[in-house]
């Protein structure tokens, strides 16, 4: 199965990293990232890139499409022909998983339409619920064919699920076992979103207002450091 990810400048890097990992390792499973056009791409942090392979005009189709989120979403939430190759990628493709803010691109481009359910980044449910959808708070949930991940590190949770839908259970313990995967985080927070503080949401919600966010216009002198 043919697992295309796809980059666009300003995406976070954990994202893509996370689900990578676990279903890179599902056998018969082949990776690609692919973008606008290759080369190098960004993330958030302006401080790591991915190469890029294949643009998203030489794709014509594949078996997993996969899209994450990130800062780099806001712009290209404007861009109608990406949400177009979305669109038409998805079409040919037998599973659909988005992480975080990046379900607000499935919902753009038509993937996600009123009536269907989803879960997305705490900062970003209102956003994608605008476009109808039915935003549910869970690490990760599947509507048919497509799978949505919360924020950032729900990246694995999401993939680690779809991995046993394609592999089986039996694969998803091995590669869960591979990447020793127990969460089992420092408790400086409660998991319910709604008990942190107003002040604690405004600044992560400014990250994407602030200085990473304006260097999304750099992509260029980002390359050019890179090579």
């Amino acid at each position: 199965m043919r697992l295309s990810i796809v980059l666009f400048d300003g995406f976070t890097a954990l994202d893509v990293v996370g689900g990578y990992e676990v279903l890179a390792n599902v056998p018969g499973v082949e990776a690609e990232f692919v973008a606008a056009s290759p080369g190098v791409v960004a993330t958030d942090t302006r401080r790591l890139g991915v190469l890029a392979y294949r643009s998203l005009a030489e794709l014509t189709e594949c078996d997993i499409l996969y899209v994450p989120g990130g800062p780099g979403v806001v712009r290209a939430l404007a861009d109608p022909a990406f949400l177009d190759r979305l669109m038409a990628l998805h079409t040919t493709a037998t599973w659909t998983l988005g992480v975080c803010n990046g379900v607000a691109l499935l919902a753009a481009a038509g993937i996600l339409t009123a009536g269907r359910s989803a879960t997305t980044n705490w900062g970003w449910r209102e956003r994608v619920a605008g476009y109808g959808v039915d935003v549910v708070a869970e690490r990760f949930h599947r509507d048919g064919t497509v799978i949505t991940a919360a924020g950032v590190s729900a990246s694995v949770d999401g993939a680690l699920f779809l991995a046993g839908l394609i592999g089986g259970e039996d694969v998803a313990r091995l590669i869960q076992l591979g990447i020793e995967y127990f969460p089992a985080p420092p408790s400086y927070l409660s998991p319910d979103v709604a008990s942190v503080s107003e002040e604690m949401k405004d600044i992560v919600r400014a990250f994407e207002r602030g200085p990473a966010a304006a260097r999304l216009t750099q992509p260029a002198v980002f390359a050019a450091g890179m090579s």
